[in-house]
């Protein structure tokens, strides 16, 4: 083998690893440049190649550059590596210089060695693993806190049934013009205040879904931006609602809840008055988005965009929104878990939120939802309503909750079975099944739970009605046993006159 075919040989090993080789001159001027090299630089087939290796790269790394070959000159001998980036159209390129010093010999001048290396995609992957590891660790961290906080708010509400069933109660005593009726009024509002606080915990810590269905995303936009800006006259708000918008299926009340409070946020964002744009529109979202969380399923979406034209926030902000309770406002001004329950409303429905925002230029958000695949059902004609329930068996193993529900029963009239635990409520039915009308039931309780009672219930009478309760909003286990056939929820705390409808509306739908 000549040194020619050696040559073409470690050419070719070069290039099958990536690398291509040039040889500089004492002056820095390149002499041999292999096609690789060429290649990397930006180079095109039949173009001159550069005789300026330096001139190839980005300006900020120039220095760095003519400090490196300084160094190797300096020593004389042995070779370096050097992390660089190279001048591009799109911006600089990260490439691996490898440089060596070839000393003068028989003859042949001396001057400089290099392999260079595009590190494009290996930067691509770092970065996508960096990015996926962050969101997981977001993910993991807000999973733990809405753990949290939903098992404190649904034993807070627990605590605010007892109150809110006390309160209805002694309401019904007291004559419009009765003394004690405005502090009952005021204690009531405390209690309600409190309650919508937990519901914001709830929508936070994922657990927001009420009643899903198949969703007309436009409609409830149009809804809800126009009665938004019936009370904000001061705001331009500008409506782009995308044609033949892919359904969603969605509950509708907390899917407001999540534009509602976008729409408040903007607001408070722009003060005295500017430009606010709300905007749908069809979108797919690929795997490789680098805005898709790493469990979100790439598919159709249907994205609902809310841009103001505010100050904008500084990364250190934009980072921190979804945290319960963060806020750059004063204590006085903030309200509740506004973002936080919406992210968590948005995670609840397989969904998530985008935020591009920067100092000064506004803020945009974007909220991406499955799109449903299928078209909203025309409205059910409701049937004629039977008898209501005559006796009702309530099952709650909270002594204040169970305690203020058999009040409450009784004071509408029904006759009452309680039982605190699921095995109690078991031997009670099937005792007498055929004298219970509606059993109203805890979800959450020790040993048997709430959904094991369900299926033994209706194993013992199908057609027994039966009204789920929590202090937890309606969810996975809940949202389940509705689709097996149980009749309804209701959320504590609840008053007297919730506790009325919800069972004349169970009484409606039979």
């Amino acid at each position: 083998m000549d040194d020619r075919q050696r040559l073409t040989l470690i050419e070719r090993l070069l290039e099958a690893a990536g690398l291509g080789a040039a040889f500089a001159d004492e002056d820095g001027t390149l002499r041999g440049v292999s096609p690789a090299f060429h290649r990397i630089l930006g180079g095109r087939p039949g173009e001159a190649p550069p005789r300026d290796l330096a001139g190839c790269l980005a300006p900020a790394e120039r220095p760095a550059f003519e400090r490196f070959l300084a160094e190797l000159r300096t020593a004389g001998e042995g070779a370096g590596l050097l992390e660089t980036a190279l001048q591009a159209a799109g911006g600089p390129r990260p490439v691996l210089l490898a440089a060596a010093v070839v000393p003068p010999a028989g003859g042949l001048p001396g001057g400089a060695a290099f392999l260079l290396k595009d590190r494009s995609t290996e930067v691509e992957a770092e970065e996508e693993r960096r990015r996926i590891a962050a969101h997981m660790q977001q993910a993991q961290k807000m999973e733990a806190i809405g753990t949290l906080a939903g098992g404190l708010a649904h034993d807070f509400n627990n605590l605010l049934m007892g109150m809110q069933g006390n309160l209805s109660l002694l309401r019904l005593n007291k004559e419009k013009d009765h003394p004690d009726l405005p502090y009952l009024q005021k204690i009531e509002a405390a209690v309600e205040r409190a309650s919508e606080l937990t519901r914001q915990i709830l929508g936070f810590a994922r657990g927001g879904k009420y009643d899903v269905r198949v969703t007309d995303l436009n409609r409830l936009v149009a809804q809800t931006v126009d009665l938004f800006g019936k009370t904000r006259k001061e705001l331009d708000i500008r409506k782009r609602l995308a044609p033949e918008l892919r359904p969603i299926e969605a509950d509708q009340s907390q899917i407001q809840q999540v534009l509602l409070n976008l729409l408040v946020n903007a607001w408070q964002a722009l003060g005295a008055g500017g430009t606010l744009e709300v905007g749908t529109e069809n979108v797919e979202v690929a795997a490789n988005d680098p805005e898709r969380p790493p469990d979100a399923p790439p598919g159709p979406y249907v994205r609902l965009e809310v841009r103001d034209s505010g100050e904008g926030m500084e990364e250190t902000v934009r980072k921190r929104i979804f945290e319960p309770f963060f806020s750059t406002r004063s204590r006085a001004e903030a309200k509740g878990l506004g973002l936080s329950a919406a992210w968590g409303i948005v995670r609840g429905h397989n969904g998530f939120i985008t935020v591009e925002s920067r100092k000064g230029e506004g803020s945009t958000f974007r909220v991406y939802l499955p799109a449903a695949g299928k078209a909203p059902p025309p409205p059910r004609a409701v049937a004629a309503a039977p008898s209501p329930p005559r006796t009702v068996l309530l099952v709650e193993d909270e002594e204040i909750v169970c305690d203020i529900g058999e009040k409450m029963l009784r004071r509408l009239g029904y006759a009452v079975l309680t039982a605190r635990s699921g095995e109690e409520a078991l031997t009670l039915f099937a005792a007498g099944h055929r004298e219970i009308d509606l059993v109203i039931l805890d979800l959450i309780m020790p040993g048997i739970t709430g959904a094991e009672v369900f299926e033994r219930l209706r194993a013992i009478r199908p057609d027994v009605p039966v009204l789920l309760s929590s202090g937890f909003s309606l969810d996975g286990e809940a949202m389940d046993l509705l689709r097996r056939g149980c009749r309804g929820f209701i959320q504590k705390p609840f008053s007297l006159d919730q506790l009325r409808a919800k069972i004349q509306e169970i009484t409606a739908a039979r």
